[in-house]
């Protein structure tokens, strides 16, 4: 028989080779950081049914961590609370705060990718802000959910456990900022939201770049507009952005906005045009004055899909306008206040949306 000495030593040892084991594991698993800033993944309704109606932003990313206990699988996760606010809500202030947080975590050697929880109502424009201006081959992947944790049909800890996958994979190192949203991988430029009620809500008019199913990511496309790493555009050199507003264009659309926006200081004007960022002839001349009097004029388009062809619809050159090509109002925005930080002659600015 052992003597209770050697037992002990046994005991020990096993206990020993075990926390070796757990140890080595977590050592081969990526570190992922996970920021939170809201939204309806961080939500909660008043009860199960509520899929629709209930409170963004309620849940602090530490207990989001805690109740999907699965992560740990895939990788060491840890999170910070950047800020927990309804992205609806959201400033230009708080996009610069999130932009230098993700850029300073991804300069750590200790960090091998980043997730950031978001709210579905603005996710794309801060994807596509952080696109043009962090730079770095890491993956950052942008999640959100479009019913609460409390819901029957909850979307989140699938989404959030996909995003975490995906941040941690070397196979999406160099993809620029991406979505990771009902199973689908999307790119940070090109995703938008087409639903509002739906878990299907997001969507890529070129597709998406891939699917994440059971943890393992299947890629499809790659992006190949100007991005990340290969930007001219630095947050780290940026700590404020110029005032750039949006006007749509709609049947007996008036100039009234349009006006009162080129008095307001702006230095830029998105027109939200219909069909191929078709203008109205009468807002034409409050167009002109607003560039005449150094605003930026781009025209953009409503319509989901497509792109606006320059000179098409409006002569763009004899009016010194530029064209947002496939972006969306709210996305050309982002471009615009990015671009002026560096120029606001019109045709670098162009060159920039043929190439962002």
């Amino acid at each position: 028989m052992y003597s209770s000495t050697r037992l002990r030593a046994y005991a020990a040892a096993a206990v020993l080779l075990a926390a070796t084991a757990i140890a080595q594991a977590q050592t081969a698993l990526p570190n992922v950081v996970i920021l939170a800033t809201g939204g309806t993944i961080a939500g909660a309704g008043a009860s199960a049914i509520n899929s629709a109606t209930y409170a963004a932003a309620k849940v602090g990313v530490d207990k989001l961590i805690a109740g999907l206990p699965e992560l740990a699988k895939v990788a060491n996760v840890r999170g910070e609370q950047v800020f927990q606010v309804a992205s609806e809500s959201l400033t230009n202030d708080n996009l610069l705060t999130l932009a230098k947080r993700v850029s300073a975590l991804a300069k750590q050697p200790d960090v091998d990718g980043i997730v950031i929880t978001h709210g579905t109502d603005t996710v794309e424009e801060t994807a596509f802000f952080l696109t043009l201006t962090v730079h770095t081959n890491k993956p950052i992947v942008m999640v959100a959910s479009m019913r609460p944790g409390t819901a029957l049909s909850a979307d989140g800890a699938l989404n959030l456990y996909d995003a975490v996958s995906v941040a941690g994979s070397k196979d999406a190192m160099g993809k620029g900022v991406l979505l990771t949203m009902n199973d689908s991988i999307e790119s940070g430029r090109d995703v938008s939201k087409n639903f509002n009620i739906k878990p299907s809500a997001f969507v890529s008019q070129w597709g998406s770049l891939g699917m994440v199913v059971e943890g393992r990511n299947y890629w499809f496309r790659a992006p190949v507009k100007r991005h990340t790493m290969n930007s001219e555009f630095d947050i780290d050199t940026i700590n404020s952005l110029p005032a750039v507003e949006i006007a749509m264009g709609y049947e007996g659309v008036a100039s009234t906005a349009i006006d009162a926006l080129g008095k307001s200081g702006i230095k830029a004007l998105i027109h939200g045009g219909p069909g191929n960022g078709s203008v109205a002839d009468r807002i034409v001349p409050s167009l002109q004055k607003l560039r005449t009097d150094g605003i930026v004029v781009i025209r953009s388009s409503r319509v989901p899909d497509g792109f606006v062809i320059r000179n098409a619809e409006q002569p763009d050159d004899k009016y010194d306008w530029v064209v947002a090509h496939d972006l969306r109002p709210q996305k050309a925005r982002i471009l615009a206040m990015v671009a002026l930080t560096k120029t606001s002659d019109t045709k670098e600015l162009q060159r920039i949306f043929w190439e962002y």
